[in-house]
């Protein structure tokens, strides 16, 4: 018996990530830093930062006590290590940059390595605030069983679910230049202005018909009434996951979504999703706003009466006029 066994291609770029990640926020990049400091320096800040106890729990072990407590001189030395003890303590990056931690000015420190001037008097309360999550975290694991291979699987547990959201957007993102650039295949106006993430034109009526990318929904088709006032015609989600276990929930996604884009006053609201085959009558009911459901290979292909569905009404909805191209039956 054969089984179809999917390729691994999302290990196959996380392999590539994590030789990225080990040189910028993991234990080797810690090392690399700290092989760069005065020691007694950094011993000093840590006695400053850190209680006793949990700096004789590491000890104990022969690990120092940067490897789970940030002090200023490292993190002054190698803010993207920043990152190391986000992962250390099991915090994603939504979680720990935001409104209800204070830290979002800090980003920049894992994103780019920059230690901004106007944070810099603000890192040694950082150092605190961090250190005293550290202490809970020696604490909680217990000085009998922490070691170096420990830690560094305590950051892994948290990467791995980091690279894979990655993973989803750049997918997401894909999936909405493809559905955009089918569009625009089928406009194909004359004296049409299109950019990386907008097209506009002018439709059979004179007006401006303008296609981009949106925050939610993810395309937007609107016509100019008159200068600064839009007709909102159609809204596209567009959900490019492949996994057909998860498509229900996706459409549960684009359901939320076409609701916003309802109470703004668009009339057609459109789901195109990455999976062949869905039950329709099923979709329907779990996203009721959704005027017409689509899929991402159907449209590719550019044959079949869905695409054809898609193209006649992507030109009549926008009013333009041109000869519909008939399209081969799959």
């Amino acid at each position: 018996m054969k089984f179809t066994v999917p390729d691994p291609d999302l290990q196959i770029d996380f392999a590539t990530k994590l030789a990225e990640f080990r040189e910028l926020f993991l234990q080797e990049a810690l090392g690399n830093a700290v092989r760069n400091l005065p020691v007694p320096e950094i011993d000093k800040e840590l006695a400053a930062h850190v209680p006793a106890a949990s700096l004789s729990a590491l000890a104990s072990h022969g690990l120092r006590g940067e490897m789970v407590f940030p002090v200023p001189v490292v993190l002054t030395c190698s803010p993207r290590l920043l990152g190391y003890y986000r992962l250390l303590y099991g915090y994603s990056q939504k979680e720990f940059y935001s409104g209800a931690t204070g830290l979002t000015p800090f980003k920049r420190m894992e994103d780019r390595g920059v230690l901004a001037p106007r944070n810099a008097p603000a890192l040694a309360g950082l150092c605190d605030s961090l250190c005293e999550a550290g202490s809970l975290l020696v604490a909680g694991i217990g000085a009998k069983s922490i070691n170096a291979g420990l830690l560094s699987d305590l950051t892994m547990l948290t990467l791995g679910p980091q690279l894979r959201g990655g993973a989803n957007v750049r997918r997401g993102t894909a999936g909405i230049r493809t559905v955009f650039n089918v569009i625009q295949d089928i406009v194909q106006a004359p004296g049409i202005k299109a950019g990386d993430k907008k097209m506009e034109f002018l439709n059979a009526a004179g007006r401006k018909i303008v296609i981009q990318f949106a925050p939610d929904p993810d395309i937007v088709i609107q016509e100019e009434m008159r200068p600064g006032q839009y007709r909102k015609l159609i809204a596209i989600e567009v959900k490019a996951g492949s996994d057909f276990s998860n498509i229900h929930n996706r459409i549960g996604e684009a359901e939320k979504s076409h609701q916003k884009a309802r109470l703004s006053g668009f009339s057609e609201c459109w789901t195109v999703v990455n999976v062949d085959k869905v039950d329709l009558a099923l979709a329907h009911q779990e996203s009721p706003t959704t005027n017409r459901f689509y899929t991402i290979s159907t449209l590719v292909r550019k044959s079949g009466a869905e695409y054809q569905d898609f193209q006649d009404r992507i030109l009549s909805l926008s009013g333009i006029k041109k000869k519909r191209r008939v399209v081969k039956p799959t």
